[in-house]
């Protein structure tokens, strides 16, 4: 059931006559747009690893300060000159004028299927960083650009790259622990990654759909990988309990300013562990500090101010297809940073324990890391510690632990992997990790209907949602 979409000529172009000769590949031409944080991976690899195979036509975003500053990174890297850049609402005159194969989606959630049907519709072909989109209409409106165009959409799920989430894989696909029966899956976000989602447009759910889109689209792929399964029916809980402005008048925080970022000329803001000087980040004081002025965005506004429109807990029950059932929870306020999987089978068990940074302490400079999957950190913390376990026991027999090898690079490794898929095009893989438009459209399916279940107190069926496909047969 797994899918893996091939992007059309995914990764270079090659003369059948003379595909020995390396000098014969072609590079794909790609348009990026988005230059937000996200979009650096593609940038790198595009003047780096993979600079065979891609090049880097066209530049693009709403706000000029940020297309500079990667205007100055592509320089550093090599490149020769500038990119040349666009506005974003020429995006199909771009793609049609500079013969546009395929185009790097990295912008808010919110603005996704616009520019993924606008693109499939002039002709190239999109990739999306997760998620695919934030509701059925985007949904509706990507699969049906899919289906009249014949492009192909490639959403970016790197977790599954991970060394750690591909042994689990593994194990299951084994049949080590016998057919799957149920899923329980824990994800904690600390004091520092979990509160950056409540500063930025993350925390208005129209932007971003709320954590169960945004954040936990990663984790519903997971486990629709995992099990080779498709979510059928999902009721939710939860709600907004730690952040915002009521919850911080509810324990007598005080007043709070409105940003982290003191006004130019002030001293350095005093010591909050909720405040985020963007002025001590040389990248996100360049990146968005020094770029306000021009579209008024803030990435430092306080979490504890109103507005915030999200959940930062949140409850899932997730009834599958096939059989199983997955219980889920995210927290967003954790003072630890990681995830626990168990799976249960008819012949056993796996267990999965992944703490990615065991305490958040200001006494360091460790919170200014703010994602540790991506950049892993180092904690002194006598009772838990960073690393991950991945045992398995079978009914009567004892435990073992299955070993985990990472490799170089974001996210054990894996962000290489994916990269590699991505610009040289996916080969055989046993494990199906790349991922297609429909993957995209079955992980945002249970945070769609998890929503509409938080609005209704009642479960919601994923095929009520309509979505514009049978999830299962992608048609």
């Amino acid at each position: 059931m797994g899918n893996t979409a091939k992007l059309a000529n995914p990764g270079g172009y090659v003369d059948a006559d003379a595909a020995a000769s390396p000098a014969t590949v072609r590079r794909a031409r790609i348009a990026l747009i988005g230059t937000g944080g996200r979009s650096e991976m593609y940038i790198r690899a595009i003047y780096g690893r993979h600079a065979d195979t891609a090049e880097l036509v066209g530049l693009s975003d709403v706000n000029p300060g940020r297309v500079e500053f990667y205007q100055r990174l592509i320089s550093e890297l090599g490149g020769a000159e500038p990119v040349e850049s666009f506005e974003p609402g020429q995006l199909t005159a771009f793609i049609r004028d500079n013969g546009i194969e395929r185009v790097v989606v990295t912008t808010p959630d919110y603005t996704h299927a616009d520019y993924i049907v606008e693109a499939l519709e002039a002709g190239a072909d999109v990739v999306v960083e997760k998620p695919l989109t934030i509701n059925a209409e985007g949904c509706r409106r990507i699969t049906d650009a899919v289906a009249r165009t014949g492009r192909n959409v490639v959403v970016t799920f790197n977790y599954r790259y991970s060394p750690r989430n591909s042994a689990l894989k593994e194990i299951i696909q084994s049949g080590v622990i016998g057919k799957v029966t149920s899923v329980d899956f824990s994800w904690v976000l600390d004091t520092v990654h979990g509160a950056d989602y409540f500063r930025r447009w993350h925390r208005e759910k129209e932007n971003s759909g709320g954590l169960l889109i945004h954040k936990s689209s990663h984790h519903f792929d997971l486990v629709n990988w995992w099990i080779d399964d498709v979510p059928e029916r999902v009721f939710a809980s939860g709600g907004l309990k730690f952040y915002g402005d009521r919850n911080a008048a509810e324990r007598g925080l005080g007043a709070r300013p409105e940003r982290g970022t003191p006004d130019a000329g002030a001293g350095a803001a005093a010591k909050d562990p909720f405040v985020l000087d963007l002025r001590e980040d040389e990248r996100l004081r360049a990146l968005y500090y020094d770029n306000e002025h021009f579209d008024g965005y803030r990435r430092d506004q306080d979490v504890f101010t109103s507005g915030i429109t999200i959940e930062d807990n949140l409850a899932l029950v997730v009834d599958y297809q096939g059989g199983p059932v997955l219980s889920y929870s995210l927290n967003a306020h954790s003072p630890w940073e990681g995830y626990r999987v168990a799976v249960n089978g008819t012949e056993g068990r796996a267990e999965l324990e992944v703490v990615e940074r065991a305490a958040v302490q200001h006494s360091t400079d460790r919170k200014t890391v703010v994602d540790p999957s991506a950049t892993p950190v180092e904690e002194d913390d006598q009772v838990r510690r960073n690393g991950e376990r991945l045992v398995v026991q079978r009914h009567w027999e004892p435990a073992y632990e299955v070993p985990i090898v990472n490799g170089e690079g974001g996210h054990g490794g894996g962000d290489e992997l994916l990269l590699s898929d991505l610009f040289n095009g996916p080969g055989e893989d046993p494990l199906g990790r790349p991922s297609g438009y429909l993957d995209g459209l079955r992980s945002v399916s249970v945070g769609i209907a998890g929503n509409a279940s938080l609005e209704s107190g009642l479960p919601v069926r994923t095929a009520d949602l309509g979505l514009g496909v049978d999830l299962r047969r992608g048609n």
